[in-house]
């Protein structure tokens, strides 16, 4: 099994900063994908931006010269930055890998706890 353990949420003005990490560790053979993910209630899940095994980054239009992910592969762990926060990116932002745990398994997405995001107006 692989556990994703998320850090570094709380409460921000808005035009603040934070910034989220998470911790995948367990069993893993191979992380494709890292990722954010937030959500708030009665909506669906939508991706704030991801990282591949090769560094290249994808961003929601709305996170977009605001937002930053990072990933340390030596250290399993993924990062956000988020910059000139406003009301409306408060959620619960929640850290995905998509993961092998040997060479025999299939991909699988994983997904951590989540961290509440709360940005005041």
């Amino acid at each position: 099994q692989v556990q994703l353990v998320e850090s570094g949420g709380g409460l921000v003005q808005a035009g603040g900063s934070l910034k989220l990490s998470c911790a995948a560790s367990g069993y893993i053979f191979r992380i494709n994908s890292m990722g954010w993910y937030r959500q708030a209630p009665g909506k669906q899940r939508e991706l704030v931006a991801s990282i591949n095994s090769g560094g290249n980054t994808n961003y929601a239009d709305s996170v977009k010269g605001r937002f930053t992910i990072s990933r340390d592969n030596a250290k399993n762990t993924v990062y956000l930055e988020m910059n000139s926060l406003k009301f409306e990116d408060t959620d619960v932002y929640y850290c995905n890998a998509n993961a092998r745990q040997t060479f025999l398994h299939p991909d699988y997405d994983y997904w951590g706890q989540g961290a509440q995001v709360t940005v005041s107006s």
